[in-house]
């Protein structure tokens, strides 16, 4: 297994580790306010969709040359894929979560240094290489925990 898709395994059952461990009452706790409220089980939604979304861009990309447009709505699309998974219970999330990202490590042993490479748009980096979008995912994971155990803590002081 390469580096990358060694990493992207590793940060992946962190993340499920620290998910599993919340308590029942956290799941319901507002961590972001600006603009649309999300809660710990909002945020665990908004990284299952992109352990979907962001390994479909760059097969697209790879496969067909294919990018998103350069006025891509982030925020839009982000709600709209949250609101998609609002009935989904955290067990599920977990569940769909794990499944994605074992895929997306299997993904990434089959790609080249040239695939790598190869620059694409990136709903939040703007153009840059493969190799960074998926870099991304895994800090994209520990920033939304990171930010998660600051409001948990700040809730028991």
């Amino acid at each position: 297994m390469n580096k990358l898709a060694r990493k992207l395994q590793t940060e992946g059952e962190k993340t499920l580790a620290f998910f599993r461990v919340l308590p029942p009452e956290a799941w319901e706790r507002p961590i972001y306010s600006e603009g649309a409220t999300w809660t710990v089980r909002d945020i665990l939604a908004h990284l299952v969709s992109a352990e979907s979304s962001i390994p479909r861009l760059i097969r697209v990309l790879l496969e067909e040359g294919r990018q998103i447009p350069p006025d891509f709505d982030l925020d839009a699309y982000n709600r709209r894929e949250v609101g998609k998974m609002a009935d989904a219970a955290p067990a599920e999330l977990l569940e769909r979560f794990a499944q994605q990202r074992a895929a997306t490590v299997e993904m990434i042993q089959r790609l080249t240094e040239a695939d790598l490479q190869t620059v694409g748009r990136h709903p939040f980096l703007g153009e840059a290489p493969v190799e960074d979008m998926l870099k991304l995912m895994y800090r994209h994971t520990q920033i939304h925990q990171r930010d998660i155990r600051k409001a948990l803590a700040g809730a028991r002081e």
